[in-house]
């Protein structure tokens, strides 16, 4: 923390031998991002939050009403909404797909992403849109960058700072350079921290490093075109509360190219064309990041995503537009592990050996009919061939291709009623095939290295049929939005445990469930300084076929806040409430985790302020947790045993954490 005046000194007077911009920072905290449009969520990543999450995907959106994040250990945990993870929730960067490695979730794409790299958040709700590959049903999540424009030769740029407990520091530096031809955006990022304390004081094994470079070199021969070429680093490690290995390794490589053209014709609005590979190297031991007491082990999985999209927007006429395309994507999964009492394995001498392959091929078309003023209709449908082929040795579908064809549609009505309001009804259908996870499990397993030849490989594909109804309201000193939704599944994948059978052994099988919630978010301004906000999250789920709770469903939860904005300054209180969860399925849930039992409610108090002393600097604090509770979300992963850490049923959150930020536009 010492060397934190001097670094604001020298990042200030940056910021002010700059240029005079349009930029602007408003001293502003972001708490609970709103719905602006209909099942449309929309937030700026590099704003200050609080709490103040780690540098992750899945953090970044737990403050979004609806969402929830399964705790491992500091960071890299799986977001959930409306009590849906894993795949059915899409994630896409810049509109590729990646996913992770690990057999146990270690490193959920969200795990791959950070946030600050990227200029917006987009989350669509539902399966309301057909435009962003298969599945989907719980909802897609977009991060993305915004092209830069330079109609004349320039060069502009952003930085942050923050510091908090635990040591946590990150560093941001983004950058874009170019002329009305070219251009280039580059961005750097690297966060760290050690352990954190929950409430208790309590040591939790949650340490980590997280670093990233992205670089974009872009060709735009005029305003309406533009070629772009995309190139990603990034690697970390960080240590785990809920397991008996740590991540070692997170390298991420990827390489993309994308081209887009607009106003072709008055009939050809826009062609965009896409293809990308990601490439992830896991790696995860127990000797390295904590004490060992046994056996060294160390497993390697990696995974190589490819993928392609080609779009074309067309104005049917001047009420009508119609999106239409066609994507691809494909995935291989791979592993090697080894272990030694004589010191550390020598894994990387070992052949890789691929377990499963994933290859899937659809085409959509989304269309916007405005019916008159106020009055519009949004429908879409898409098809899918989903193909996945066991390559794994010993089971019962060894040498098993699994095919599928995937349907999804929905159809949507949306009318502006005057005065900044408006109502919406949706009707959507989504399927989904199983994933690699739900697809690996071990029904007959009885140790870690005897799992047996029983295999989840050929479980049924998920369909899930769901209404969307809500409204919104934005005139005046309210702004408000309620979106509700209610869902039948067909065949949905329950992953649960089998202790019948053994400590190690767990299985998928295809049962019916319902599920139904709501959202709702509201700020009022009573003045031109005072402003309140309250939101609200519920869903319930129902285990149709064993007439159960369904497991891993989130409790209902609230958040109260006050904000006060004057000038450049402004502060604000923030009280989350969440209720106890009294209706789980001990055993059951999803790939992501199982409920465990029972939990009580709680509430957690926060406070943050900021000021912005020019238009391209803002300097934000916050207390998060201010009352050192000792508390875990219904859904964190149950405690592992771990030399010199106590155990905990679940992952205790973070105690009170102080942090401070800097934010600088570089122009």
């Amino acid at each position: 923390m010492k060397l934190l005046p001097a670094a604001i000194g020298v990042l200030v007077a940056q910021g002010a031998l700059a240029q005079s911009t349009e930029t602007v920072m408003a001293p502003t905290v972001v708490t609970a991002p709103a719905m602006a449009e209909a099942l449309v969520v929309t937030t700026d990543p590099k704003a200050p939050r609080q709490p103040v999450p780690a540098h992750d995907g899945a953090d970044l959106l737990k403050n979004i009403p609806g969402f929830s994040v399964v705790r491992k250990g500091g960071t890299d945990g799986d977001p959930v909404f409306r009590g849906m993870a894993a795949s059915r929730l899409g994630i896409l960067l810049d509109g590729e797909m990646i996913l992770g490695g690990c057999g146990m979730r270690m490193d959920p794409p969200t795990a791959y992403v950070f946030p600050e790299a990227y200029d917006k958040v987009t989350v669509l709700k539902g399966p309301q849109s057909v435009k962003y590959g298969p599945g989907n049903s719980a909802g897609v999540v977009l991060f993305e960058r915004k092209a830069p424009d330079f109609s004349t030769a320039g060069a502009h740029g952003d930085a942050s700072l923050l510091m908090g407990s635990a040591d946590r520091n990150d560093q941001v530096l983004t950058g874009q350079a170019g002329n009305p031809s070219f251009y280039a955006d580059a961005a750097l990022t690297r966060s760290d921290a050690n352990n954190y304390e929950d409430g208790d004081g309590n040591e939790v094994h949650s340490s980590y490093t997280r670093w990233s470079t992205n670089l974009a070199l872009g060709w735009t021969p005029d305003r309406n075109t533009r070629l772009e070429l995309s190139l990603a680093k990034s690697d970390g490690e960080a240590r785990y509360g809920d397991r008996s290995m740590d991540g070692v390794k997170f390298d991420r490589e990827n390489v993309g190219l994308k081209f887009e053209k607009t106003q072709i014709s008055p009939l050809l609005a826009k062609v965009e064309a896409q293809i990308y590979r990601n490439y992830v190297d896991h790696v995860m031991d127990n000797y390295s990041l904590r004490t060992n007491t046994g056996m060294k082990s160390v497993s390697n999985p990696d995974r190589d995503t490819q993928g392609a999209r080609f779009a074309a927007t067309l104005n049917l006429s001047d009420a009508t537009v119609l999106d239409i395309g066609a994507d691809l994507q494909r995935n291989e999964h791979t592993l090697r592990k080894a272990s030694s009492m004589m010191g550390e394995p020598d894994y990387e001498s070992l052949r890789r050996t691929a377990d499963m392959r994933f290859f899937s091929y659809g085409i959509f078309g989304e269309m916007q009919h405005m019916l008159d003023d106020g009055h519009r209709v949004i429908g879409g449908l898409r098809l899918d061939r989903n193909r996945a082929e066991d390559q794994r040795t010993g089971r019962t579908t060894s040498g098993v291709e699994d095919t599928d064809t995937l349907k999804a549609g929905f159809i949507r009505y949306e009318h502006d009623l005057g005065g900044g309001k408006t109502l919406y009804a949706g009707l959507g259908h989504s399927e989904r095939a199983a994933d690699y996870w739900e697809r690996s499990k071990n029904p007959t397993a009885m140790s870690m290295m005897m799992t047996g030849s029983a295999s989840t490989f050929e479980v049924k594909p998920e369909k899930t049929t769901q209404l969307d109804i809500g409204a919104l309201h934005q005139a005046g000193p309210v702004q408000a939005s309620v979106s509700a939704f209610f869902a039948k599944h067909r065949d949905y994948i329950l992953i649960e445990t089998l202790p019948a059978v053994s400590a190690w052994a767990s299985n998928a099988r295809n049962i019916d469930a319902t599920t139904w919630g709501a959202e709702a978010d509201l700020r009022y301004d009573f003045s031109a300084t005072w402003s309140g906000t309250a939101t609200l999250a519920w869903v319930h789920g129902e285990n149709d076929t064993d007439d159960t709770a369904l497991g891993q469903i989130p409790p209902l939860e609230g958040r109260l806040g006050l904000n006060y904005k004057t000038g450049s300054w402004s502060a604000g209180a923030l009280w989350r409430l969440v209720s106890g969860q009294d209706r789980v399925n001990v055993g059951t849930g999803n790939i992501v985790g199982q409920d465990t039992g029972e939990t009580g409610g709680f509430g957690v108090f926060s406070l943050h302020a900021s000021y912005a002393p020019t238009k391209r600097a803002l300097l934000s604090a916050g207390i998060d947790n201010l009352f050192d509770k000792t508390y875990a979300e219904h859904i964190s992963r149950s405690g592992a045993t771990i030399a010199g850490y106590e155990t905990t049923d679940r992952i205790n959150e973070p105690g009170r954490t102080l942090w401070l930020k800097l934010q600088l536009a570089l122009e």
